[in-house]
């Protein structure tokens, strides 16, 4: 049965996606790549509390700008796959941030102390479901800055190269901004990020790394080490790095572990204070909904509170009972709450507050889970269409087919740029939202919370449609082209 104890033994590693998914078929008589299967998984699971599309605002075509006409209907709904660039808006966020704003018109500063949110310790109110997200205590995280900042925050505090132990490893492609915050921390200590930088490659003609390779890297730096980083779903490829294994093994050697769990907040089910990561942060404006810019997640073990690591203090950071005696005497807050800076900007948090209220209404195993048959789902049709896995095949997932190894991304890598871009137009005219990255890869997200397994089917359809648009178009025979 297609219920929360299968989303749950999925999300274990118990049951398999794609035998739920052909049972499914074979119990209507009809392709796995039909549209009466997709409906059929979307009436079974709609009422499961991992399916919250109603409490979104999903964009008609006809208000995107790519949107044609001709070949779409502009009053239907987007197909949009692309929760891992930036999360669709929920419902509740417009009267959230518009009830602060009227505070604040009516209020003014005693909005701090009063109303129906008291300003003062608003970041409060979205500890909790950030650190359930994460799989964190409470105490060990707290909402703040932006992604990038809150990295600097944590490579502060972990980063403190002494002789030999110097070095950080991360992965050769990781995310731009990741590797200039290594960069410019190694030249803040005097450094030539050339002699501490220790970028893990994955092996000749593949795509993603090894656990074992990751591993080997760890142990062959050995005592220099004093970081890894890596980003815990990539955001290229959408690999999802066994976490507990890596952190273990660079713990062994004595350095820290850091994750940027920008790419797996809201998208798969961690266990950071279970796993023994020393930091984490993240971003809200993916998969956790809190709209564009929104304001960071921060992680730190708690077993490294209290023990003076140093950090970059401000008066948030403060214990709240002295915080506004202005003496200049640091006596920080025992927990997570040490490495706050200044007061939360209210109309970022009240956002993030709207989409954690909805998550607040399943369980990360049961998303995970549902998760997995949506991703498992379009690999099969992308494989069922001819899309991938034919001699003739002009596009390859390069994103990990063990489902334990993904998120919900899955990474198109397409022969050529010009190839993945004219599919990318194309996909966009029929009113299908997803996103690219060079070199020559187009990510499809179905974040689970809102994506259905129609979207899923009507997306495989588009695509094969642009292929074969495309393929028309550059004059290549037919044998080149995805099956109808």
């Amino acid at each position: 049965a297609l219920d929360a104890a299968l989303l749950r033994a999925l999300a274990a590693g118990a049951a398999s996606a794609e035998h739920a998914l052909n049972a499914i078929a074979a119990e209507q008589a009809a392709p796995l790549g039909s549209k009466v299967v997709a409906t059929a998984l979307d009436r079974q699971l709609s009422s499961l509390p991992s399916h919250q599309r109603d409490q979104f605002l999903i964009p008609k075509k006809g208000t995107l700008p790519q949107t044609d006409a001709k070949v779409a209907n502009v009053e239907d709904e987007c197909v949009y796959l692309v929760g891992n660039s930036l999360g669709l808006q929920p419902k509740k966020t417009r009267e959230f941030v518009n009830e602060e704003l009227d505070s604040w018109a009516a209020l003014g500063v005693n909005g701090h102390f009063s109303g129906k949110r008291e300003w003062m310790p608003i970041d409060e109110l979205v500890v909790g479901g950030s650190a359930a997200i994460v799989g964190a205590l409470p105490s060990e995280v707290c909402v703040m800055n932006s992604l990038t900042v809150n990295l600097h925050l944590l490579l502060v505090s972990f980063y403190r190269p002494q002789g030999r132990r110097n070095r950080i490893l991360y992965e050769a492609d990781a995310f731009g901004s990741d590797y200039f915050a290594f960069e410019s921390q190694a030249r803040l200590h005097g450094l030539d990020p050339a002699d501490v930088l220790l970028p893990v490659k994955a092996r000749e003609g593949e795509a993603t790394l090894r656990t074992e390779d990751v591993v080997k890297a760890i142990e062959a730096a050995g005592d220099t080490l004093c970081v890894l980083c890596l980003g815990t779903v990539q955001y290229y490829t959408g690999q999802y790095f066994d976490v507990h294994a890596i952190t273990a093994a660079a713990q062994r050697v004595g350095a820290a572990a850091l994750w940027d769990c920008a790419h797996a907040a809201g998208n798969v089910d961690l266990r950071l204070h279970e796993w023994g990561v020393d930091g984490a942060c993240w971003c809200t404006y993916k998969y956790l909904n809190a709209g564009p810019g929104g304001i960071g997640g921060f992680f730190v073990h708690e077993k490294h509170h209290g023990k003076g690591l140093p950090l970059l203090a401000g008066w948030w950071g403060q214990r709240k009972a002295t915080r506004f005696n202005m003496a200049h005497k640091w006596q920080p807050e025992e927990d997570a709450s040490a490495w706050r800076l200044s007061n939360p900007p209210v109309l970022q948090t009240v956002s993030l507050q709207a989409s954690l209220e909805v998550f607040g209404r399943t369980s990360m195993a049961e998303l995970r889970g549902r998760s997995l048959l949506l991703t498992g789902f379009l690999e099969l049709l992308l494989k069922d269409a001819g899309v991938v896995g034919q001699p003739s095949s002009v596009v390859r997932v390069i994103t990990p087919a063990e489902p334990s190894a993904r998120g919900c991304q899955l990474s198109l890598k397409f022969e050529s740029d010009e190839r993945m871009l004219a599919a990318f137009a194309a996909l966009g005219r029929r009113g299908v939202v997803v996103d690219d990255r060079k070199p020559n890869v187009i990510r499809v997200a179905p974040a689970p919370l809102y994506t259905t397994f129609l979207d899923v089917h009507l997306f495989v359809a588009a695509l094969v449609d642009s292929l074969r648009e495309a393929a028309e178009e550059a004059g290549e025979p037919a044998a080149k082209r995805c099956k109808a």
